[in-house]
């Protein structure tokens, strides 16, 4: 079997669990054969037992439902490569919109110092101290998500500093905190697909609104961010107003992610 044949009837194979079938069986053929996946489809080598049998345990496991980027146990992220694993939720791309907001900031501000809360696999924490060099900081309530964390700032050779903490820690204050909390709410968490129930609860359930850790950040977040600071965070689809109306007379902007949807909220300390 040549990769062209493989790869159709993989993502034939997949159709069910995906709506990127084509492009997840080019990436589980690449994973198999070591071969650029912009270049397999173009390979006419039959592909040997091994692959194909590599091939055949991931399409197993994707089809039970479990995300592919668990299946790979990394995946990429502001142009880094990140380790995952069902401790931490998946980096995303709507995440890269939180970033980039961040990133701006910094610029833009001459900010020195971040603190990176609810860090999960780092990506956010990691990836704003290489674009930018920031003196970086961050934490999570998961001691399984502060080793992976770690992991990945070494693997990154990157700069950060990762903690165990409950949200903020200590008495440090810093110009720029960035936060991607749990924000699905109570109904929502009912309904969710398959495949977004492997990721951890810790890091999707938000409480009956969604907005619990919202609540907790916006009651602590004056005593850890320095005047002329900033706090930028990641919200639900619909949930931006509700998340603004939490920081009463200071200034508040929201950014747009990629679908057109309200994805980060600013705030001005």
């Amino acid at each position: 079997m040549t990769p062209r044949e493989a790869i159709k009837q993989i993502t034939t194979r997949l159709l069910p669990v995906s709506n990127e079938a084509e492009t997840e069986a080019r990436i589980m053929l690449g994973e198999a054969t070591g071969l650029d996946r912009a270049r397999i489809f173009l390979s006419e080598k039959e592909l040997d037992a091994d692959a194909l049998s590599a091939v055949e345990e991931m399409i197993k496991r994707r089809l039970s439902g479990e995300p592919l980027q668990y299946i790979l146990g990394r995946w990429s992220f502001m142009g880094l490569e990140f380790n995952v694993s069902p401790a931490a939720l998946i980096p995303r791309q709507d995440t890269e919109t939180l970033c980039e907001e961040a990133l701006s900031l910094i610029k833009e501000r001459g900010y020195k110092t971040l603190l990176d809360i609810c860090t999960g696999t780092g990506c956010v924490a990691v990836s704003l101290n290489k674009l930018s060099g920031i003196r970086t900081e961050a934490s999570d309530i998961s001691p399984a998500c502060v080793r992976l964390a770690r992991e990945n700032a070494l693997k990154n050779d990157a700069e950060v500093t990762v903690r165990e903490a409950d949200l903020f820690f200590g008495a440090s204050r810093y110009d720029i905190v960035t936060a991607n909390p749990p924000y699905i709410n109570d109904e929502d968490m009912a309904h969710l697909p398959e495949e977004v129930k492997r990721e951890p609860a810790l890091a999707l359930a938000g409480g009956r609104d969604g907005l619990d850790l919202y609540r907790r950040i916006a009651a602590d977040a004056a005593e850890h961010i320095l005047p002329g600071g900033a706090l930028v965070m990641e919200v639900g689809m619909g949930e931006a107003d509700a998340v603004r109306a939490l920081f009463p007379g200071r200034e508040t902007r929201t950014v747009k992610d990629l679908n057109g949807i309200e994805r980060v909220v600013s705030i001005g300390f």
